[in-house]
């Protein structure tokens, strides 16, 4: 009996590490502000592929990293639906990103992103990032975490990384609106005057 219990927490330890590695992995690898960002294609809700490079108009976008299931991303679902309202027609489209392990998270599954899109109302792309290849490119550990991007005759760069604002418990109490305030100053022309904060949020599930 005592030779199973340690043998429990002996693994239990081994794949708290290993878990933490990985994070650490994507933070250390991930895009850094200033850093041109890989384009991708993804399966959309709709079952399309979508790519960045799809958006020919684009003046720029807010990835995000976001799924159905943790209560942080549930907490910001209809302000990333405002920010998409607000900025799209301006050039600054959100393009939303599911990151986790389905096998972990089967209610993230495709199945579920289309029912949760269609309840909320969703008017962006909801991406599956199959084999989870993409969020580690990204850097992303949390759901939500937000990347904003600029296009520019390089590529498109990483102007912004982390929180959507300062409130994820509720909207009505926000001082700080970090991905707002960084979408306008680049729509002024403008350097980003806060260029990273801390993402809030449940890690992505491997």
């Amino acid at each position: 009996m005592k030779k199973t219990v340690k043998l429990m927490l002996l693994t239990a330890i081994v794949f708290g590490v290993w878990s933490f590695t990985k994070t650490e992995k994507a933070i250390d690898n991930g895009y850094k502000v200033g850093d041109y960002v890989k384009d991708f294609k993804l399966e959309n809700i709709d079952g399309k592929m979508v790519s960045m490079s799809d958006f020919e108009k684009a003046k720029g976008f807010i990835i995000t990293f976001t799924c159905n299931t943790c209560p942080y991303a549930v907490a910001y679902e209809d302000r990333i639906e405002a920010l998409n309202k607000m900025y799209e027609e301006k050039g600054y489209l959100v393009i939303a990103i599911m990151p986790n392990n389905v096998k972990v998270k089967p209610e993230d599954g495709m199945k579920y992103m289309r029912a949760r899109a269609e309840e909320k109302g969703f008017t962006f792309p909801y991406l599956m990032d199959e084999g989870q290849r993409v969020y580690p490119q990204f850097g992303a550990t949390k759901t939500p975490h937000i990347y904003v991007v600029k296009k520019t005759d390089k590529g498109n760069m990483v102007k912004y990384i982390g929180a959507i604002d300062d409130n994820y418990q509720n909207a009505d109490e926000v001082k700080n609106k970090y991905v707002e305030d960084a979408v306008n100053a680049l729509l002024n022309g403008k350097e980003v005057n806060v260029t990273e904060t801390k993402a809030i949020g449940c890690s992505i599930k491997v």
